[in-house]
């Protein structure tokens, strides 16, 4: 069985897409995911994602994470979903697609930058060193003076298998402050289980942490990736984060084709 794919990048999180609207394609097999995103014996990618016909909106996503199990919501996937969407001529400079957290509404303008509308954040649990919160995905934030020096390997599996998260998991995020506007970040994904160039849901997670522990009173940030720039903003309702955007870039690598056997 063959398949054609799309290679895309969004700051470096790199993604294997195919157009699954006949639903053809193997999904329940974990080890031909992990083996497609695999960087030495497959065609190397952080996650996987099919797109798939929706009865109510645009299309539907379904993200794997690279160690082939169905996930919730990844910010930079679902806009390089929407990019390869809008080359299929499915969606225009404005749509929606769903996900496993529900419908989002999306943008691209002509600078070639996706902006995805992301859910609103209401729980933020504020600990001793940390801040946890749900962004779509769940994010373990940690607040440090030189992002550089942090052992990201070592330190971000620890949290990620530790108390209080254990199984279950967290993805695991380390961030400085440059200023009021301006925040570096580094990111453990839990599902890939290394350190990735860039993490949407964790830039968001950052973004609405910094602001809820007093570390910036904007809410329009610039956060700093390994791979690059993503620009997260929101609004505030009553102690409710809504209105919450995230804005970067979607880039077309190639295209190839792919025989399972």
């Amino acid at each position: 069985m063959n398949f054609n794919f799309d290679k895309y990048q969004g700051a470096g999180n790199d993604f294997v897409i195919i157009d699954d609207r006949e639903e053809t394609f193997p999904c329940n097999e974990i080890d031909l995911i992990q083996k497609i995103c695999d960087r030495h014996f497959g065609i190397g990618a952080d996650g996987f994602i099919l797109m798939r016909t929706s009865e109510r909106s645009n299309f539907k996503m379904l993200y794997f994470n690279s160690d082939g199990k169905l996930s919730s919501l990844c910010g930079n996937g679902s806009r390089c979903v929407y990019a390869f969407a809008q080359k299929q001529s499915i969606v225009g400079s404005e749509g929606t697609f769903e996900t496993l957290d529900g419908i989002h509404k999306a943008s691209r303008n002509d600078d070639h930058l996706v902006s995805i509308h992301m859910g609103d954040v209401s729980y933020i649990e504020k600990r001793d060193t940390s801040v946890f919160l749900d962004t779509g995905s769940p994010h373990h934030i940690e607040f440090v003076d030189d992002v550089a020096k942090v052992n990201v390997k070592e330190r971000g599996a620890a949290i990620r298998y530790g108390s209080p998260y254990f199984e279950v998991g967290s993805n695991a995020n380390f961030v400085e402050k440059l200023n009021e506007r301006e925040f570096k970040i580094r990111t453990y994904e839990r599902g890939v289980e290394y350190e990735t160039l860039a993490c949407g849901t964790g830039a968001v997670a950052a973004a609405i942490a910094a602001h809820s522990n007093g570390l910036t009173s904007v809410n329009v940030l610039s956060i700093y990736a390994l791979g690059g720039e993503l620009q997260v903003s929101f609004t505030i309702d009553a102690g409710r984060y809504k209105n919450i955007h995230l804005t970067g870039p979607a880039d077309f690598v190639y295209s190839g084709n792919i025989s399972l056997k």
